[in-house]
């Protein structure tokens, strides 16, 4: 394949025209549980009207970034229908562009992507298309605010063939996270891919720029002629042997939203006047024309609705109690039910005399009258088919299930999407319970 020569970029003054963003864009997420059964975990939605993807992409906007490629894989519908041209990020435009990128498949299972490394390499065409200069590698999956234009000043004023986005945290979190290991000047001397015990607090972010060279080589190095295939347990190691690695640390807000109890607590931290997570300040766009989001009237309280520390969307109905809670468009609370400190996704139904606490909720969810979701007096054993996915306390509903009336159901339990509990005769769920539900 033939490549025009590039050299490396002035030290001074880049022109962010020539850089190229990626974002890998089609990890599974299983740890979101049946939140990602039917979409891809930079799809899920957040804070109401977002989806987390929207972070990545608001970054390369406000960066003044013109050019990405979105690589999809797992049930990738939801995300494209999100993403469509690319206009709500200003990603149009004769010089500008936001691009899907899914897997080249043919008819066999070995054409799907096998790592990050190799979802890129199988794009290197792309990449070549547009020649830049210098290629930012992001994840799709974290909530954030970056200025990227910052990341790759730093990187060219460092002369490296690589740069890493680090952050430090508690060394008693890092072994949930891939750490780096760097000598006084900042310098990487190694990597560990989720240590039992960590060497260092630092934590690789997802996000990495490198000069487009090194880039290509190092790629058809591990991924075509060697066949590995992932950036973390590959890339890296084997870039380090052959040039330097530099790090740029980060001290703003970054959240990994890869757990039920990670995407339940960020959500919550909207509510917090104090927090740094201010999306307005952050300039934060999405698609609101899907569905469509944006022609929905104004949020509804009736006169003796209560509502405390609670974002309401637009479409939301509210004519019972909501506190402590994030409700996305379309959601409706009928007289004297309560939502307590919980997600509900879009059109999501609590009928009247209904409870539902500590309950991440996906779309069309209808919580029967005087049902009881979250029912603390079901005692809180985590769960038992899911017992790392939830033992906080939460219970998680999937898309288009429907809790019938009067039911009780416990905290820590899993349902999945378009689940009938009243087909099943379920009066009573105990906490730590899973119910299966399978759709043609």
């Amino acid at each position: 394949m033939d490549r025009i020569a590039k050299t490396t970029p002035a030290r001074s003054g880049f022109d962010l025209r020539q850089a190229l963003a990626l974002i890998l864009a089609g990890g599974v997420g299983s740890r979101l549980n049946v939140l990602v059964r039917r979409r891809a975990k930079p799809a899920v939605p957040f804070g109401g009207i977002y989806r987390i993807i929207d972070f990545a992409l608001s970054n390369v906007m406000n960066s003044g970034i013109e050019r990405v490629g979105i690589l999809t894989q797992y049930m990738p519908y939801s995300l494209t229908k999100h993403l469509g041209y690319g206009e709500s990020w200003g990603l149009v435009g004769r010089s500008r562009e936001a691009r899907i990128l899914p897997p080249h498949t043919g008819t066999r299972a070995s054409d799907w992507y096998k790592g990050t490394a190799d979802a890129v390499y199988r794009n290197l065409s792309y990449i070549d298309r547009h020649n830049p200069d210098i290629l930012l590698l992001l994840s799709g999956d974290h909530i954030y605010h970056m200025d990227y234009s910052d990341l790759i000043q730093h990187h060219i004023e460092s002369g490296a063939g690589a740069t890493l986005a680090v952050m430090a945290i508690p060394i008693e979190r890092a072994s949930n996270f891939g750490t780096v290991m760097v000598d006084a000047d900042g310098w990487v001397t190694g990597f560990e891919e989720k240590p039992e015990t960590p060497q260092s607090n630092l934590i690789s972010m997802g996000i990495y720029v490198f000069n487009t060279d090194t880039f290509v080589r190092t790629l058809e190095e591990v991924c075509g002629l060697r066949r590995e295939t992932d950036f973390g347990r590959h890339v890296f190691p084997f870039l380090l042997k052959r040039d330097r690695i530099a790090t740029y640390r980060f001290d703003g807000y970054w959240q990994d939203v890869g757990t039920i109890k990670a995407y339940f607590d960020t959500n919550m931290e909207l509510l917090n006047p104090d927090s740094p997570l201010d999306l307005p300040r952050w300039n934060v766009r999405t698609n609101l024309s899907v569905d469509p989001r944006g022609d929905r009237p104004p949020a509804f309280i009736a006169r003796g609705a209560r509502v405390r520390y609670a974002t309401l969307a637009r479409g939301s109905k509210i004519r019972g109690a909501v506190e402590g809670s994030v409700l996305s468009p379309g959601v409706v609370v009928e007289e004297g039910a309560v939502v307590r400190h919980s997600v509900l996704m879009d059109d999501c139904r609590v009928e009247a005399g209904a409870i539902v606490e500590g309950v991440v909720a996906d779309k069309n969810v209808r919580f029967g009258r005087e049902s009881h979701a979250g029912d603390p007096g079901l005692g809180d054993e985590r769960n038992r088919t899911y017992p790392t996915h939830l033992d906080e306390g939460l219970t998680v509903v999937g898309k288009g299930a429907a809790i019938p009336p009067r039911c009780r159901i416990g905290r820590n339990c899993c349902i999945f999407p378009a689940a009938q509990l009243a087909e099943l005769e379920i009066e009573s769920l105990p906490s730590g319970e899973t119910i299966e539900w399978e759709t043609s």
